[in-house]
Parts: structure tokens; C-alpha cells; sequence
């Protein structure tokens, strides 16, 4: 039997992915033991808001930028990956000026540093900060 929430799922993330992307770069970190590369995906941008505990009693909270790529798509030199802390994610702005804000790909505290987005696993939420702004 063929499984509807599936078939909705995959139809819903091939509407995200042709109507609510823009193209970023993903580039590995090349730490590791394996060698950097970039990729040019499609993504959605959104954010996730932590609250961290800071040990203290106080509540500290983190918002993060992130990224909604199809898992597969993020392919450098024709091999899967996963995000990993250190990789980075450069997005050029829309508003002209061509400025390419630079993020890396980081979780607060002990937060991974991305997750599913959906119960079928296509599409990776990866988690990051601003690092750098790069003008032309």
C-alpha cells in the first residue's frame, strides 16, 4: 500500500524546493580527514530559536539562520555529506550589491549542528551563525 503522508511530503518539498529557494554555496571545512569542496544547492531560509540554560540559572536565547536543503542534493564530487561544525554556507544578498554573507554551520552548546526537517528524511535544517560579511 502506498503511503499518502509520503507522497504529500515528497510533493510539498518539490513545491518548497521550486518556489521558496535561493541558490547558496555549501563549502565543506575540509577538517576531518577529508577534503574541503563547495556545492552550489538550492535552500530555504529560516530560523530556530534556543534556549539555552548558562549553568547559572538564566535562560540564554540563541537564534540561529538556518539553512533547508534536500539531503540530496548536498553531494561534493559526487558523494553524500552530512553538515559538520566548521563547514560554511555563503549566501549572496538579493538586494544588490552583491554582498555575500558568510555563515558557519554551528549548533548552540551541546545542539547538533543540524537535524531532519521531516519524518521521511529529504530535507536537512542545518543551523548556523553569521562569521563574516564580504563586500565586492
Amino acid at each position: 500500500m502506498v503511503d499518502l503522508l509520503q507522497k504529500g511530503m515528497a510533493w510539498l518539498e518539490d513545491q518548497r524546493t521550486k518556489f521558496m529557494t535561493q541558490p547558496v554555496v555549501y563549502q565543506r571545512g575540509g577538517g576531518g580527514g577529508e577534503g574541503g569542496g563547495t556545492v552550489e544547492v538550492p535552500a530555504t531560509i529560516g530560523t530556530t530559536v534556543f534556549q539555552i540554560d548558562d549553568g547559572g540559572g538564566a535562560l540564554l536565547r540563541i537564534e540561529s539562520r538556518d539553512y533547508l536543503i534536500l539531503a540530496a542534493d548536498l553531494m561534493i564530487g559526487g558523494t553524500p555529506i552530512v553538515p559538520r561544525r566548521g563547514d560554511r554556507i555563503r549566501e549572496t544578498s538579493g538586494t544588490g550589491g552583491g554582498q555575500v554573507f558568510v555563515y558557519e554551520v554551528v549548533g548552540p552548546g551541546d545542539e547538533p549542528c543540524w537535524r531532519w526537517s521531516d519524518a521521511y528524511r529529504q530535507t536537512l535544517r542545518i543551523h548556523t551563525k553569521q562569521i563574516d560579511v564580504e563586500n565586492p
